[in-house]
């Protein structure tokens, strides 16, 4: 269950990361129907996970969170691009998203592509930009590269991939891992190691951060393939069982989903104790594990 504590940080950060793509966005001298395709996915809701481990690393460092608005929204820009791209009809072909009409239902398959395309390069002309107080030129060029790595072929894209081609096939658990890990984990690893590369971290606190964030993101995709089976359209904004539908494997259809349940339940332990092993003020991380192991959207 999210706190108050909680509540009241992600109400505050997710209007900032809001605030900011919306800024950055609206002033681009580009085509009309290009930012309004990027801003409707942008805008289309979530819980900004990813900037809000972000803003609370940077606050278990005793930084402020705001010094982490130019890269959670690059952070956000990457997410969104890939759920655009999720969705065409040569990939997922889903109708919806977070409850809406997915980019190229609105836009057409060409106009969307171009959205993902352009927030992907916008992300790292982002990174390229961060003011010099809040990250020198050797941690944007750490930045930038941590986020080529986390999104591209050794990474999200290599991921995307390999869940294609898992597709209708009895995968193992661990190549089941390897999807999730890369599908999904390497960009919330990123999120966690971006704000340690800003608050400075030294490399022990890295790796037990890496550690966690490494438990976070394959709890996170065992908690959606369980909302696949017990969520419902309205919470989770996609049609229930399309994993099922498009014959992929999931952690239920591989440990049952008592099993899977007990899996996730694994991963949270192991993320509270590398997090507890770091010595930080890790209350609000914390709480946003729990909120992945409960999450019901």
């Amino acid at each position: 269950m999210q706190t108050d504590r909680l509540g009241t940080f992600s109400k505050q950060y997710k209007t900032l990361v809001e605030e900011r793509m919306r800024e950055i966005v609206s002033q681009l001298e580009a085509p009309e129907i290009l930012k309004e395709s990027m801003l409707y996915s942008l805008e289309a809701g979530g819980k900004r996970i990813r900037p809000l481990l972000l803003f609370a690393t940077l606050k278990a460092f005793g930084r402020a969170p705001e010094a982490g608005k130019d890269v959670a929204a690059a952070i956000e820009m990457v997410h969104t691009y890939s759920l655009i791209h999720d969705d065409l009809p040569s990939m997922d072909d889903d109708d919806l998203r977070r409850g809406k009409p997915t980019n190229h239902k609105v836009f057409g398959e060409a106009t969307a592509i171009l959205a993902g395309d352009a927030l992907l390069t916008l992300s790292f002309n982002l990174l390229s930009q961060i003011p010099a107080d809040i990250a020198d030129a050797n941690v944007k060029l750490t930045l930038v590269n941590m986020l080529s790595n986390a999104a591209g072929a050794e990474g999200m894209v290599g991921g995307q991939v390999s869940d294609m081609e898992g597709e209708g096939k009895n995968l193992s658990l661990e190549e089941l891992e390897y999807i999730h890990i890369n599908k999904t984990g390497r960009m919330l690893v990123y999120s966690v190691l971006a704000g340690a590369e800003i608050a400075n971290a030294d490399a022990e606190t890295k790796t037990k951060l890496s550690k966690f964030a490494h438990h976070i993101g394959l709890a996170f995709q065992i908690r959606d393939d369980i909302l696949d089976l017990e969520g419902t359209v309205d919470q989770i904004g996609k049609p229930v069982g399309s994993d099922t539908e498009n014959e992929k494997s999931t952690y239920p259809s591989l440990l049952s989903l008592s099993g899977a349940k007990q899996e996730l339940d694994r991963h949270i332990r192991a993320a509270k104790q590398a997090l507890s092993s770091t010595g930080l003020d890790s209350i609000l991380l914390n709480e946003i594990t729990d909120l992945i192991g409960l999450r019901t959207s």
